[in-house]
């Protein structure tokens, strides 16, 4: 057998052989980086973050941001032990923190550890907007989206290595080192990215409801970030993130099924 075609089967093996399941979907996803590895340099890169920021303690809005986070997280609990899952999140040591900023953002590292940044807190509005947010931030966390980004970004430069050393001469190099690095953003990486927000929304939205926010909040949220935007942002094939129009649709859309999501652990009234 060529040296190439070792190499090429070694890496399909790795490939396989390094791969999880989506709880929720029960879809293989990569794990090149276990969690093992992942959560504790995600929860050093959060102290450390914490230690650099103005976080904010024991006002109102950060004992809500707390306590939603707290609900939304018993909600996951629920319903992974419920789908055969017990035991998925003895690792996650999850964390919610206010932090002032005016950016209009919330995110969430492997493992569980979350900010909001007050810039975010005029659109949520209340409890049930900010639900919303969180739920979206969990569920990240939840279908281990760094882990796979992280292992997507590893197969891409290995993408590139394979084929650097399969060409002979550097003008081919350079022709191929520009088509795939075009070729694997806008055909790869980017849809990867939306597919992950994409699924973060629709389990966000569960999880809320379970939690008893009403999910007929999450629309009208991405209506007031589409008006917060004021119209500006990229084409949607060239974003990490849906456009917040498909956001809108994606979500009224689901709003029925996390209602009746919900109902299956006996939550048939809403905040």
């Amino acid at each position: 057998m060529k040296l190439k075609q070792i190499i090429l089967l070694s890496i399909i093996s790795g490939i396989i052989l390094a791969c999880a399941t989506n709880p929720f979907t029960g879809k293989k996803t990569m794990a090149f980086v276990p969690n093992s590895q992942l959560f504790p340099t995600a929860f050093a890169q959060y102290d450390s973050f914490l230690s650099d920021h103005k976080v904010i303690k024991g006002t109102r809005e950060a004992e809500m941001v707390n306590r939603v986070g707290q609900k939304l997280a018993i909600a996951a609990e629920r319903w992974l032990t419920a789908n055969g899952n017990i035991g998925y999140l003895q690792d996650y040591k999850w964390e919610y923190n206010l932090v002032r900023d005016s950016l209009v953002n919330a995110w969430c590292m492997p493992g569980g550890k979350i900010v909001v940044y007050t810039g975010i807190l005029p659109i949520t509005q209340n409890e049930t907007g900010l639900a919303v947010v969180l739920g979206h931030e969990i569920a990240h966390a939840l279908a281990n989206h760094g882990q796979q980004r992280m292992s997507a970004g590893m197969l891409q430069q290995l993408g590139a290595v394979v084929g650097n050393v399969a060409l002979n001469d550097e003008q081919s190099r350079q022709i191929f080192n520009q088509a795939y690095g075009v070729g694997t953003t806008v055909g790869g990486m980017l849809p990867f990215s939306r597919s992950h927000e994409t699924e973060a929304d629709h389990i966000g939205l569960i999880l809320m409801a379970i939690a008893g926010y009403n999910p007929d909040a999450a629309p009208a949220l991405w209506e007031r970030m589409k008006a917060n935007s004021g119209g500006q942002a990229p084409p949607e094939f060239l974003s990490t993130h849906p456009s917040n129009d498909t956001r809108i649709q994606n979500l009224t859309k689901w709003v029925p099924e996390a209602k009746a999501e919900a109902a299956k652990f006996g939550v048939t009234s809403f905040k």
